[in-house]
């Protein structure tokens, strides 16, 4: 994974105020399935206190929603995660967090809306929960990657490829959403992801 510390700062404890020389704000999203740790994922890396809806999760909801695999969750987004990391001098990323459950996809469509690019979070165990993420963003032309959160031993990253049909363009690497330096790692490979997508549209042009 890449390591490159000086390519997106880290900030003070505490809260860190936007530079005054930001003038260029990227639009993140990070989606995937249920309890596949994107709340974390923006806790760990956010220079601000991060907002988060977060709700209790009620005998109500555990009738509807999916908690194979996520028994022991007690708390879930009701609708969407906020964070923000500067990448530097001038750009910063706002990070949003997408609803793992069925029931909030409505909300995916909005979120979707003027983003640059997405991080897809994946749990080993639950691969199938990520289809539907990364066929709305293939619906959508949003450039994403893919970000195994390991929990524990599992298929190699080939495997998870092949098992998500992804293309050998689209960057697939290993996380751990509780560390501040692997999320940050994650959202350092989008960058330069859409960095590669943009210098290849513009070459494109230029041979046009």
């Amino acid at each position: 994974m890449p390591s490159n510390a000086s390519e997106m700062r880290t900030p003070a404890p505490g809260r860190t105020p936007l530079a005054a020389t930001v003038g260029n704000a990227l639009k993140i999203v990070i989606v995937g399935g249920f309890g596949v740790g994107k709340t974390t994922m923006v806790g760990a890396v956010s220079e601000m206190r991060p907002l988060s809806t977060e709700e209790v999760m009620t005998q109500a909801g555990a009738e509807i929603d999916d908690l194979r695999g996520v028994r022991d969750k007690r708390t879930t987004t009701a609708a969407f995660d906020f964070g923000r990391i500067t990448v530097d001098a001038t750009r910063v990323l706002y990070l949003f967090g997408a609803p793992g459950q069925k029931r909030f996809w409505f909300l995916w469509e909005q979120l979707f809306l003027g983003s640059l690019g997405a991080v897809v979070l994946v749990d080993t165990t639950r691969v199938e929960d990520s289809w539907y993420a990364i066929d709305r963003l293939e619906h959508h032309g949003t450039p994403f990657i893919v970000a195994v959160n390991r929990f524990g031993p599992g298929p190699d990253l080939e495997r998870v490829r092949g098992a998500l049909a992804l293309s050998n363009e689209v960057p697939l690497l290993e996380c751990d959403a509780r560390r501040r330096e692997s999320s940050r790692d994650v959202l350092i490979t989008l960058v330069h992801h859409l960095a590669s997508l943009e210098r290849a549209r513009s070459a494109r042009k230029e041979t046009s």
